[in-house]
């Protein structure tokens, strides 16, 4: 009879969960720790529970101006079908007028990428950790049918403990209709986009790029510092960094799971030697570069690695048709680099780098709220221009509610409520 009881109070506080609406006006904030090219990412206090979160905004405006309504779905999708402890925890998605909202968990640890601007450089034995764990979040990921996209250590969060966890699917896709932005254009009546996800680069003269003009190797020292001071700029903006993708996203030319493998041994390359493979002071040279990866992929002379960290390197960022994981996970981690790397055991394994934080509200090893403000006036001027929510007189335009029908969800669980 006690477990009927329970059983039914679970039930009826189930459905009272799924009843009631969230509201931005639900938490208060505590700092705003993350800023992009029309969103922004605020730590929150829940003020029914006191519980803290990451609570993720969206401009509608933006995101449909910016034909980004395929990417914001393809996100939620994925978090909300993800329930692996590689990849960052989706609570809930809502809604008002003129933003979407994600409510995340909270990882306090900063990213992989304010990792690499403190250290710089790491031993082979800490590349190892992270390449191990990183190889655990994407084959998460990949099991859920879905490609990311866009691994870089921006996107490589480290909890309070400094294991990672996978965010930012904003490039991801499961190949699904909502995934596609011009889904969205022929539901908004606009004029469809060309398919490739990339612009495709003609094939009738991409060889006859003059090589000399490309400055493939990254012999200036000057250069790998500006690279290294614009980084944190770079994460911000709209357009972001070409560093880590795969040559044939690049060209606009048919791609599977593996350019997330690709990506992988750009990250372990930029561990090992301290700035990226492709590095470039713009991103037209970045691609070039890319594009023309057998030439410009090169290891300084300066740098000894071992023979197995270069030789994993090159077996990742190579031809697709002979990429290593091209059939799976598996393939890399029987690489010699992993030899008695445990993958089963990863979480419970004491991470290299721990952060030492004073509270559970601890934003150390976020950027400065000075360093955010910086970024702020494009997406403060897309702001000021939205109308206030609650300001429509109960009507919303098609184009701020069509794209977004089905967003909302929530998780059941009791950390959250």
């Amino acid at each position: 009879m006690e477990q009927k009881s329970n059983a039914g109070k679970l039930e009826a506080q189930y459905l009272r969960f799924l009843r009631t609406p969230n509201r931005p006006d639900d938490y208060d904030t505590i700092k705003l720790i993350g800023r992009g090219a029309f969103g922004e990412v605020r730590l929150v206090r829940r003020k029914q529970t006191g519980k803290v979160f990451a609570l993720k905004s969206l401009l509608k405006s933006q995101t449909i101006a910016q034909l980004q309504a395929a990417r914001v779905r393809a996100e939620r999708d994925i978090l909300a079908e993800s329930d692996s402890p590689w990849v960052v925890k989706l609570y809930t998605t809502f809604q008002d007028s003129n933003f979407l909202y994600m409510l995340m968990e909270f990882l306090p640890g900063g990213d992989l990428m304010t990792m690499l601007i403190k250290y710089q450089v790491f031993s082979e034995d800490i590349t190892r950790f992270f390449m191990a764990e990183v190889i655990e979040a994407i084959e998460a990921v990949h099991r859920l049918g879905f490609i990311h996209r866009d691994i870089k250590p921006d996107n490589i969060l480290l909890d309070r403990h400094g294991h990672i966890k996978l965010t930012d699917f904003g490039l991801s896709t499961g190949f699904r209709k909502l995934h596609d932005t011009n889904y969205y254009q022929r539901l908004l009546k606009a004029p469809e986009l060309p398919k490739p996800i990339a612009k495709p680069i003609d094939h009738r003269h991409r060889d006859s790029v003059n090589i000399d003009q490309i400055n493939m190797t990254v012999s200036n020292r000057d250069q790998i510092n500006e690279w290294r001071r614009s980084r944190r700029t770079m994460a911000f903006s709209a357009v972001g960094t070409p560093d880590y993708i795969a040559p044939e996203l690049v060209m606009g030319l048919g791609y599977s799971f593996s350019i997330d493998w690709w990506s992988l041994g750009a990250i372990m390359y930029e561990c090992l030697i301290g700035w990226a493979p492709f590095c470039s002071e713009d991103a037209t040279d970045a691609y070039r570069k890319i594009v023309h990866w057998r030439d410009s992929l090169q290891f300084p002379e300066d740098f000894q690695l071992t023979y197995n960290a270069e030789n994993l390197i090159r077996s990742l960022m190579c031809e697709a048709e002979n990429r290593l994981g091209r059939i799976g996970a598996e393939e890399i981690k029987a690489h010699p680099f992993f030899a008695g790397v445990d993958f089963s055991s990863l979480r419970r394994i004491r991470a290299p780098f721990e952060p030492h934080l004073s509270s559970e509200t601890d934003t150390a090893y976020f950027p400065s709220e000075e360093e955010l403000a910086n970024n702020a006036i494009q997406l403060e001027a897309a702001r000021a221009a939205a109308e206030p929510a609650g300001a429509t007189d109960g009507f919303e335009p098609p184009e701020m509610t069509l794209p977004f029908i089905g967003y909302t969800f929530k998780r059941f669980e009791n950390n959250f409520q």
